[in-house]
C-alpha cells in the first residue's frame, strides 16, 4: 500500500479533530449534570411544585457560569452551540409541519374582493387540493381559468388594484400576471419564515431547526428540548394579528335590546327542551334588561337561550360573563344570520369577541362588543408598532410596552380622544382575543407609546413583545402535522439507544476476535475507530442524532464488519494459494476492493433516496448510514490494512486470520446450489402467494403517517385493559379509534380519525380534554389535566408522546414512500447493469429484492395484529423496507462480484462455475448475515418499544435477503443468461 505515512498522518488528525469535536458534547454534559446535582440539593422533593423550581434553578446556575473559560479553550455557553445535536426523540420537545396559507396571501394580494369568479375559483382550489398533489397556487389558476369567461385576474377588482399597481395592470393578460403572483407569494412565504424563525429566536431553546419544505408553502419547526409545549404552538401558530377597537359601553341600550330580541328568536330556531334554568342571583344585566323592556317575558321562569349561558355582568367594558364552557354555544348563537338580522341599525357591524382567559384554570371569560363596520377593518392594526418590550406595569405586574411610529401616534391620539368622548373602552385584540380593554381617564393620549396589561406570566409577556417585534405572518399558519415528546420519554430512548449499542459493539468484537483471532483485534480497533468518527462527523457536521439514527449506527456496525469479513476471506484464499504473507495480504485486499465498493455503493444509493423522501427520524437513520458507510470504508481498507502490515512486517509474527475453532470452517463445501434452484423457486412462490393473498384479504395496518389521524403514547401505574377503553374511547370520538398495547401492559397507543380534516391548536386541545375526563378512572388519584397533557414536565404517567398527521400531509407521505421505493429499484437495476454489462444480473438482483420486499410485506400482514409490538405502516417501516433493500443487493453484488471474477478466469462450464463462486463466497455471506443479525436483536430487544416493528422488519429482510442472493438472484441470472451461453457453443460446434 502506497502512501502509508499521509494516510496515518491522516487518519491521526481525523480522530483528533472528532476527539476535539465530541469534547464540548462532555463538557456540555458535565455542567449540566452539575447544575443538576446542585438544584436537587437546593430545593428539596417536599417543596411545592419543586420540579418546576429545580428547572429554573438549573438555568439561573447555568446562566451565572455560563461564560466562565473551561479548560482554557471553551465556555460552557460556547460549547452547548456546538455539542451534538439530540433529536426530538432523544431530547423532548415539538416538531410541527406548519402550512402558511396561500389562499390568505391571494385574498389579500386581491384586497379581499368580493368578486364571485375570484371567490369560487378559492372554494374549488379548496376541494381539489384535499385529493391533488399540486400546490394550491397552480390549483386556484387551474379553476379560475376553467370558470373565469370574460374576467382577467388584471380586473381592477381582483389583481390590479391599488396595492399592485406598481406590477399588474388591467391590460395585462393571465400570463403576464401569474408569474407576478407565484413570485409575491413565494416572497410571502419567506416572509413568513423569517417571522417565525426572529419568533423561535426568542423563544430560548438551544439548537432549534427550521427549513422551508420547496415551493408547498410548508415549514417545517424543530425544538428540541422545548418543554411548554402549549407556549411552543401558541409561539408557531399565531398570526400576531394585532388591532385596536373601541368599545361598546355595556350600559348601551341597543345591545341589551339585541340581547332580547335574539333571546325570543332562538327559542323557536333551537331545541331547549332539555335546557334546565341554572339558580343565579339577579345580576346587574339583568335589571338592566328588565328596565329596558319591563313587558318582555319572564326570563326566570322560562328556558332561555341567551340567558341562560350568561353568567353575570361583565369586568369593566364587557358586555357579559359566559363560562368557558359554553362559550362555542353563544359565540354560534351571534354568529346566526336570523340572530345577527336582528342588531339594532347603530350597532349592526358590531364585533363580538371573548377576552383571553385571565387564568389557567378559569372557568368564565368576559364578552366584549367592538364598534366595527361594513369591511371589519379596525380602527389601528398592528403594523404601527415599531418596538415592544416585556416590561412590569406601575404595580410590579408584567405588562408590555408597545412604540407606534409616526402615522399610528396619530390614529392613536385620535382613538383615545374617541374613547375618552363616549366614556368607553380601547380594545386590544390579539389574534381575535382581547387581551385588555383599558378605558380613558385624561383625554387623547400622544406620543404613540401604549401598554398592554392583564394577568401575565413573565413568559407570556416575553413572547407577547417577541411575537409583536417580529411581525406578524402574512397568513394563517396551520401545524398540520406534529409530533410532540415528553422529556422524560426522551430519556428512556437515550438509555434504551445507549444500552443496544454497547450490547451490539460487544458481542461483534468479541465475535472478530473468536473468528478470525489477532485479525480480529485489528477489525476491532477499525471499528471502534469507525464509531468515533461517525460521531464526530455528526457533530463537525451540526447534524442531529435521533433514535432511528443510533440503530443507523449500529447497522454501520455490521457493514464494517462485512468489509472487513471480505478482505479477510480473501486473504485467507490467497494464503490457502501458497502466497506469503505480504502478497497474500496485498492481494486480498486488492481482490476484495471490487466487492466492497459495489457493496457499499448499493447500500449508499438507498441511504441517498431514503434521504430525499425521508423527513425527520428518518432523515436522521440515512444521514448516519451514509456516514457510517465512507466511515467504514476508510477504516476497513486503510486501517485494517495498516494495522496488519505493521504486525506482518515484525520478525517471527504470524498471522492466520482464523483460530483454532473456525480455520477448516466452511472449507472444501462442494453444494451445487442451481440444482436445488426449482425448489427454491416453488418455495418462494408459495410464501410470496400466501402474503399476496393476505396483502389483498386482510391488507396493512397503516399508520397515521399514510392515513392522517392523531396518536397517543399513554401510560398508566397499572396494567390496563385495551378493549375496555377502545370501547369507551369509541363512544367518546366515534368508530375508528383504536386502542393497543404499546410495550408494557400499563401502556397504550391510542389512534383516532377523530377531527383529522380540522386543523387547530383548538381541536388538539379538545381531544387531550376529551382522553383525560375518559381515562380518569385509571390515573392515581390527584392527577390533574396539566400532569396527563403531553409534554408537561418531567413525569412517568400521563400523555408522553403525541403524533399528528393532516390528510394532506399523510397522502404526501405515502406518495413518496412508493417513489422511495421504486427509484432505489431504478437506480439500483441501472447500477449493476453499469457494472456488471449484463441485464441479466440487474434482473436476478431486482427480483431478489422485489422477493424480499413482499416478502416482509406479507409477513406484516399477516402477523400484524398478533404480534405484541407496534406493527403499522409507516415512514419507520419504508426507512427499514428500503434498508432491506440495501442490504439484499449488497449481499447479492458480493456474489455476482464473486461469479464475474470467476466466470472471466475459467469460462462458464455450464453453471459449475457459479456454483463454485457461491460456495466460495459462503462463510462471508453467514459471517456477515450472522453478525448483522446478532446486531439487529440487540437492538430489537433493548433498542426500546418504538423501534421493535422497524428492527423486526430489518431482521425478516435480512434473513429472506441472504436467502434470496443465493438461491433466486443468482439461478435467475443464470436461466436467462444460459440461452445465450449455450447458443454461441452451438455455433461453434456446427462451424
Amino acid at each position: 500500500m502506497q502512501n502509508k505515512g499521509l494516510i496515518k498522518l491522516f487518519a491521526f488528525l481525523f480522530g483528533l479533530v472528532s476527539i476535539y469535536q465530541l469534547s464540548y458534547t462532555f463538557i456540555t454534559g458535565k455542567v449540566e449534570k452539575e447544575a443538576e446535582v446542585f438544584a436537587v440539593n437546593q430545593i428539596s422533593e417536599t417543596e411545592e411544585d419543586y420540579v418546576t423550581k429545580r428547572e429554573g434553578l438549573e438555568a439561573r446556575y447555568l446562566d451565572s457560569i455560563g461564560n466562565n473559560p473551561i479548560l482554557g479553550y471553551t465556555s460552557y455557553d460556547d460549547a452547548k452551540k456546538k455539542e451534538l445535536n439530540k433529536g426530538l426523540d432523544l431530547k423532548g420537545g415539538i416538531n410541527v409541519t406548519l402550512q402558511i396559507s396561500v389562499k390568505d396571501i391571494l385574498k389579500g394580494l386581491a384586497n379581499n374582493t368580493k368578486n364571485p369568479i375570484f371567490n369560487k375559483a378559492l372554494a374549488d382550489a379548496d376541494a381539489a387540493s384535499k385529493s391533488s398533489d399540486d400546490t394550491y397556487l397552480e390549483l386556484f389558476f387551474d379553476a379560475f381559468d376553467q370558470i373565469k369567461g370574460d374576467t382577467q385576474l388584471a380586473s381592477p377588482d381582483i389583481f390590479a388594484n391599488k396595492g399592485l399597481s406598481d406590477e399588474i395592470n388591467f391590460q395585462m393578460t393571465d400570463d403576464e400576471v401569474k408569474p407576478i403572483i407565484r413570485r409575491k407569494i413565494d416572497e410571502s412565504i419567506v416572509s413568513a419564515f423569517e417571522v417565525l424563525r426572529e419568533r423561535i429566536d426568542g423563544f430560548g431553546v438551544t439548537q432549534p431547526n427550521i427549513q422551508r419544505e420547496g415551493n408547498s408553502g410548508r415549514i417545517l419547526v424543530e425544538l428540541p428540548g422545548a418543554k411548554d409545549i402549549a407556549r411552543a404552538q401558541d409561539l408557531l401558530s399565531s398570526t400576531a394579528q394585532l388591532e385596536f377597537w373601541e368599545t361598546y359601553s355595556p350600559s348601551n341600550q341597543s345591545i341589551s335590546q339585541f340581547f332580547i330580541s335574539a333571546n325570543d328568536q332562538l327559542k323557536s330556531l333551537v331545541d331547549t327542551t332539555s335546557v334546565e334554568e341554572p339558580v343565579k342571583e339577579e345580576s346587574e344585566l339583568d335589571s338592566l334588561l328588565s328596565d329596558v323592556a319591563e313587558d318582555s317575558l319572564d326570563i326566570a321562569n322560562q328556558v332561555n337561550p341567551v340567558f341562560d349561558l350568561i353568567a353575570g355582568p361583565g369586568s369593566g367594558y364587557a358586555i357579559a360573563k359566559v363560562a368557558i364552557k359554553d362559550t362555542a354555544k353563544f359565540g354560534g348563537y351571534l354568529r346566526m344570520p336570523e340572530v345577527r338580522r336582528l342588531l339594532p341599525a347603530d350597532i349592526r357591524f358590531a364585533k363580538f369577541l371573548w377576552e383571553r382567559p385571565s387564568a389557567e384554570n378559569a372557568e368564565v371569560v368576559d364578552l366584549y362588543a367592538l364598534k366595527s363596520n361594513r369591511d371589519a377593518i379596525p380602527r389601528i392594526s398592528g403594523d404601527v408598532v415599531s418596538d415592544a418590550r416585556d416590561d412590569f406595569d406601575q404595580f410590579g405586574k408584567p405588562a408590555v410596552t408597545m412604540t407606534m411610529n409616526t402615522k399610528g401616534a396619530k390614529e392613536w391620539e385620535k382613538l383615545t380622544g374617541d374613547a375618552f368622548t363616549n366614556q368607553t373602552g380601547i380594545a386590544i385584540v390579539l389574534d381575535n382575543k382581547v387581551y385588555t380593554a383599558p378605558g380613558v381617564s385624561s383625554g387623547p393620549i400622544s406620543g404613540g407609546r401604549s401598554e398592554i396589561t392583564g394577568t401575565f406570566t413573565v413568559n407570556e409577556t416575553k413572547d407577547i413583545a417577541n411575537v409583536l417585534r417580529a411581525g406578524k405572518l402574512p397568513a394563517s399558519a396551520e401545524i398540520i402535522q406534529s409530533e410532540i415528546v415528553g422529556p422524560s420519554l426522551g430519556q428512556e430512548a437515550i438509555d434504551s439507544g445507549f444500552m443496544s449499542f454497547m450490547i451490539a459493539m460487544s458481542i461483534v468484537l468479541v465475535w472478530m476476535v473468536f473468528y478470525y483471532g489477532k485479525a480480529g483485534i485489528f477489525a476491532d480497533i477499525a471499528l471502534l475507530l469507525n464509531i468515533l468518527l461517525i460521531f464526530g462527523v455528526l457533530t463537525s457536521l451540526g447534524a442531529v442524532l435521533t433514535l432511528p439514527g443510533i440503530a443507523g449506527i449500529v447497522l454501520t456496525i455490521g457493514m464494517s464488519v462485512d468489509a472487513n469479513v471480505l478482505i479477510f476471506e480473501r486473504v485467507k484464499e490467497e494464503l490457502a494459494k501458497g502466497k506469503g504473507k505480504g502478497e497474500a495480504v496485498a492481494d486480498g485486499f486488492s481482490n476484495a476492493l471490487s466487492s466492497i465498493l459495489d457493496a457499499n455503493v448499493t447500500t449508499g444509493l438507498t441511504a441517498i433516496i431514503l434521504f430525499v423522501f425521508g423527513s425527520g427520524p428518518i432523515k436522521g437513520f440515512a444521514t448516519t448510514l451514509l456516514i457510517g458507510i465512507l466511515t467504514s470504508l476508510f477504516t476497513a481498507i486503510f486501517i485494517t490494512r495498516l494495522l496488519v502490515d505493521w504486525y506482518i512486517s515484525g520478525k517471527g509474527r504470524t498471522l492466520d486470520f482464523s483460530t483454532a475453532i473456525t480455520k477448516n470452517l466452511f472449507k472444501n463445501i462442494s453444494i451445487n446450489f442451481l440444482s436445488k434452484r426449482k425448489i427454491a423457486y416453488v418455495i418462494s412462490l408459495i410464501l410470496v402467494g400466501i402474503g399476496v393473498f393476505s396483502l389483498v384479504t386482510q391488507g396493512l395496518q397503516q399508520g397515521v403517517d399514510f392515513v392522517g389521524g392523531r396518536s397517543y403514547q399513554i401510560r398508566f401505574e397499572q396494567a390496563v385493559n385495551p378493549s375496555e377503553i377502545a370501547s369507551e374511547l369509541n363512544t367518546v370520538f366515534g368508530s375508528g379509534t383504536n386502542v393497543k398495547i404499546f410495550g408494557e401492559s400499563n401502556q397504550i397507543k391510542v389512534t383516532t380519525p377523530y377531527k383529522v380534516d380540522v386543523e387547530g391548536i383548538e381541536v388538539d386541545d379538545e381531544i387531550q380534554t376529551k382522553l383525560y375526563t375518559s381515562l380518569q378512572k385509571y390515573l392515581p388519584d390527584g392527577t390533574s389535566m396539566e400532569d396527563f397533557r403531553v409534554g408537561s414536565g418531567e413525569k412517568s404517567i400521563g400523555i408522553l408522546q403525541s403524533i399528528k398527521v393532516g390528510p394532506t400531509i399523510a397522502d404526501d407521505i405515502k406518495n413518496n414512500a412508493f417513489l422511495a421505493i421504486i427509484g432505489s429499484l431504478a437506480v439500483v437495476f441501472l447500477y449493476i447493469l453499469l457494472r456488471f454489462r449484463r441485464w441479466q444480473f440487474s434482473l436476478g438482483a431486482v427480483v431478489a429484492v422485489f422477493h424480499d420486499v413482499m416478502i416482509v410485506l406479507g409477513v406484516f400482514s399477516l402477523f400484524g395484529t398478533i404480534m405484541p409490538f407496534n406493527m403499522e405502516i409507516d415512514q419507520a417501516f419504508i426507512a427499514a423496507i428500503l434498508t432491506v433493500i440495501g442490504y439484499s443487493l449488497n449481499d447479492t453484488v458480493v456474489v455476482f462480484d464473486r461469479i464475474r471474477e470467476i466466470i472471466g478466469e475459467r469460462g462458464w462450464k455450464g453453471g459449475d462455475n457459479i456454483n463454485l463462486a457461491v460456495n466460495s463466497t459462503l462463510s462471508r455471506t453467514l459471517n456477515t448475515s450472522l453478525t448483522t443479525l446478532i446486531v439487529l436483536l440487540a437492538i430489537f430487544i433493548f433498542g426500546g418499544e418504538s423501534l421493535r416493528g422497524f428492527m423486526f422488519a430489518m431482521i425478516v429482510g435480512v434473513i429472506v435477503g441472504t436467502y434470496s442472493s443465493v438461491f433466486i438472484a443468482t439461478p435467475v441470472m443464470f436461466d436467462t443468461i444460459r440461452k445465450k451461453i449455450a447458443k454461441p457453443k452451438a455455433e461453434k460446434a456446427m462451424a
